[in-house]
């Protein structure tokens, strides 16, 4: 085998601290991710949620929650998670006493709110109940001071809140946060508190490592990052069951009659109710649920697997040069294609997520050096033999 080339191996290991240094080519990586998301199958096979759209109404009305509660309540769901923030006027009051009263009949309710980093100094501080076991760094935590929307106070008495802020970036659609940083105290989010209520759970139960993971009594461990977010596969809501309210409504008419059902709910007794409002937007917070719920999480491979996938494509660089441009280049193409094919056998089946950006670039580079470098010449000594002049 031939020497690798000493540029190659400069070059490639140059884009290699690059790019484990520099976050934003790191969160170039989550492009690759999408992709692959896109285009592949959740591992799990079912996951514990009842999904109730309503209308595009937002809030739904008092009475339309009323009744969605009264028949959510035939099935017996463990928890019920309503997420659009419920704010009603003064015009509505007779309405909201009918919501109460089917509220007062739930076991364990959470209601959405919204938190807010400009508090009116002359409000008054709610107290929200937060962890009491947490190590690791707090400075990356999405930090509050008040709340901005929330339930009505004869609402919220009978409920929990969960606090449904989204981060503002692009990355959006594959990170939702777990935690939440609110006056010094870390508090949950309305997916997490959902969760844990699901699981029958207590904040003081739970032990959590602030850029590492979230780990319950039973040993489960939530990957989180540095900024409290979970990485999820917003697929996962494929295998949860999705229903409408008029469905809900005319399926619990028939149960209580007893009448046969087009859409059998009677496992819902084990299930999470999320309810929200019909929008194409993804279902962040059920995904979310969904992986606690299933101890699905999505992972990225150790960095070691860079590290390796980097040492391999220098190492052959010098091998490559002996091949023709035709057939590196073709190479190339069905070493990416390959690739491409295991990351998504690897992530459908395992949940892990392998990188691409940075082993295909080490791997193109290695090609691209190949082509233009000039092909090593054999050093073959050459003996001249002068001829005998002829004889006289």
């Amino acid at each position: 085998m031939e020497r690798p080339s000493i540029w190659v191996i400069i070059v490639v290991l140059l884009l290699s601290v690059l790019f484990l240094r520099e976050p934003r080519f790191q969160r170039s990586e989550e492009t690759f991710l999408r992709w692959l998301i896109r285009h592949s199958q959740p591992a799990v096979k079912a996951v514990p949620i009842t999904i109730v759209e309503t209308g595009r109404e937002n809030p739904p009305s008092p009475l339309e929650t009323a009744l969605l509660l009264q028949g959510a309540l035939e099935f017996k769901p463990t928890v019920i998670a309503i997420e659009p923030v419920l704010q009603w006027g003064e015009r509505s009051k007779d309405q909201e006493q009918i919501f109460i009263d089917q509220a007062m009949r739930v076991p364990k309710l959470v209601l959405g709110a919204e938190l807010t980093a400009t508090h009116d100094p002359d409000a008054p501080v709610a107290e929200i109940p937060g962890f009491t076991r947490v190590t690791g760094r707090r400075g990356d935590l999405p930090e509050f001071s008040g709340i901005e929307h929330q339930p009505g106070e004869d609402v919220r008495i009978l409920s929990t809140l969960g606090f449904i802020n989204l981060p503002e970036e692009s990355a959006a659609d594959l990170h939702v946060p777990l935690l939440f940083q609110y006056r010094g105290d870390v508090i949950p989010s309305f997916a997490l508190q959902a969760a844990l209520l699901w699981m029958r759970l207590t904040p003081g139960e739970v032990k959590i490592d602030i850029g590492s993971a979230i780990t319950l009594p039973n040993g489960t461990k939530i990957p989180i990052r540095s900024d409290g977010t979970l990485l999820i596969n917003s697929r996962t809501v494929q295998r949860a069951r999705r229903i409408t309210l008029n469905e809900l409504l005319l399926a619990a008419q028939q149960h209580e009659s007893g009448a046969a059902t087009a859409i059998r709910l009677e496992d819902t007794r084990t299930h999470l109710m999320l309810v929200r409002v019909e929008t194409n937007a993804p279902d962040l917070f059920a995904a979310a649920i969904g992986a606690i719920q299933t101890n699905s999480f999505v992972r990225r491979v150790s960095w070691i697997f860079d590290c390796a996938m980097v040492v391999i494509a220098a190492a052959f660089s010098g091998a490559l040069r002996r091949f023709s441009r035709i057939d590196l280049i073709i190479g190339a193409i069905a070493f990416s294609a390959a690739y491409c094919l295991i990351a998504l056998a690897i992530i459908s089946r395992f949940s892990i997520w392998i990188p691409a950006w940075l082993p295909l670039g080490a791997a193109w580079i290695s090609v691209l050096f190949a082509i233009i470098l000039p092909k090593p010449k054999d050093s073959v000594r050459t003996v001249s033999i002068a001829a005998p002049p002829p004889a006289p």
